[in-house]
């Protein structure tokens, strides 16, 4: 079993603009309501997948809130310059780069709509 994350945005572009601009987040596909509204779109980074869709208001029950989104990379050089890409960018950095207690190199930014994107050198492991 795999888990991707699916965040809805009340501008799905301009999220999608930031996470392929400001993190490295590569556009794998973008399906369109017949409005143009983005219905459903998949964002890689390394092996991983965020999936990201339209905010519809109301009652929609997949219409989801702020959320926190944790990226591994492989090692705190790589933290580091993925930092540097952000902040150049002009993400708004929310952590600045900070060696944790358990070994991670971490900083975190904010994206448009005030979702928090941590990305950091820990990587959590499935225990069999």
């Amino acid at each position: 079993m795999s888990i991707h994350p699916t965040l809805r945005y009340t501008d799905p572009r301009a999220a999608m603009g930031f996470l392929t601009g400001a993190l490295g987040f590569v556009e794998q596909a973008v399906h369109t309501a017949d409005d143009g509204s983005v219905a459903h779109a998949e964002l890689s980074h390394g092996d991983g997948v965020v999936m990201v869709g339209t905010r519809t208001g109301g009652s929609d029950q997949f219409d989801t809130g702020r959320a926190v989104i944790y990226l591994a990379l492989d090692s705190a050089e790589e933290v580091d310059a993925h930092h540097a890409r952000a902040v150049a960018a002009g993400a708004e950095v929310v952590l600045g780069l900070v060696d944790q207690p358990y070994g991670s190199r971490e900083y975190a930014v904010a994206d448009p709509e005030g979702n928090i994107w941590s990305v950091g050198s820990y990587r959590p492991q499935v225990k069999p």
